[in-house]
């Protein structure tokens, strides 16, 4: 029986040398080995391989038919590992490979959309892959090794007391409320959050379940009178457009209010969430390149009009 494991990296290398050369004396040379130890090796292998690999000549050596079938196998074994190395060297570097990012729904509207295009440009060798999910289920596929960075937030209940590696601020992010282009307080500046207390509020979140809204109408001294729910956050603009209630947007998804919506700031002490870029202990080069325009993007974006 072929024993595979005689077939390693080194031996198939010198085996290539011999079989290209068409002598040991010349692939020692190439190796910097002695003749006689690229002799010992060859015949090992060939013992591993069950017969003979090379036709000894009187000047130099030809493949057998079975070394001839093993040097196919070998090269495309050597070509492998040469272009595995620089698929690595260009990883670390972080010129190639594949970058595996994470992001809450909203920082999919601009943030990550718009550090993602300067990335490219900047990184073409790398791969994308984007997944979006909750804060908690992206810091779980973090920890396990699943993503390679992730934008997250601390709504509803902060973040998780469990080991977050590497966090990096980036915003914070204030609610906006959305209001029918002709409701009475769309010309306003900024709108007082009591003086909506009468008003059908858009939901998109399950009932029970905190959110900003709840938070915000709490802090102003009021229960917000429930209407419709809607599966989706982007569906509840649908339905404040057609008058049948008002919602508070992020104002990171303001970019993606339609037409015949206006959006205003709340005046007094809105609550916030905190938005973070998190990493591994250990992050790859094009990750951290990745969280640089992250912060730099927010530095250009921050003072934009909503």
């Amino acid at each position: 029986m072929t024993d595979t494991n005689a077939f390693d990296a080194a031996t198939l290398r010198l085996f290539d040398e011999v079989a290209r050369s068409g002598s040991f004396t010349a692939a020692a040379e190439l190796l910097g080995q002695t003749q006689s130890a690229v002799s010992r090796r060859v015949a090992a292998l060939e013992r591993a391989a069950g017969g003979p690999l090379f036709e000894r000549l009187p000047r130099g050596v030809r493949l057998t038919p079975a070394g001839a079938a093993l040097h196919r196998h070998a090269a495309a074994v050597l070509d492998r590992l040469e272009r595995a190395g620089e698929e690595l060297a260009a990883l670390h570097a972080g010129r190639g490979g594949t970058l595996r990012l994470g992001a809450f729904a909203t920082a999919n509207v601009d943030l990550v959309p718009g550090t993602l295009r300067r990335f490219a440009t900047r990184r073409p060798g790398v791969e994308l892959r984007l997944v979006e999910g909750l804060t908690t289920k992206l810091l779980e596929r973090l920890r396990a090794g699943a993503l390679d960075a992730a934008v997250i937030s601390d709504y509803p209940a902060g973040l998780p007391a469990a080991d977050t590696g590497r966090l990096v601020p980036l915003r914070e992010d204030r609610l906006l409320v959305a209001l029918p282009a002709g409701h009475r307080l769309a010309a306003e500046d900024a709108v007082d959050l009591r003086d909506l207390a009468g008003e059908t509020w858009i939901e998109a979140a399950p009932r029970g379940q905190p959110t900003l809204l709840l938070a915000a109408c709490a802090a102003a001294g009021f229960a917000p009178r429930g209407g419709l729910r809607v599966a989706e956050w982007t569906g509840k603009f649908g339905f404040v457009a057609a008058g049948l209630g008002v919602t508070l947007v992020p104002e990171l998804a303001a970019r993606a209010v339609p037409a015949g919506l206006v959006l205003r700031p709340l005046r007094g002490q809105a609550p916030v969430r905190r938005v973070y870029a998190a990493l591994p202990e250990d992050p790859l080069p094009a990750a951290l390149e990745f969280v640089r325009l992250l912060e730099e993007w927010e530095a250009c974006t921050t003072d934009s009009p909503a």
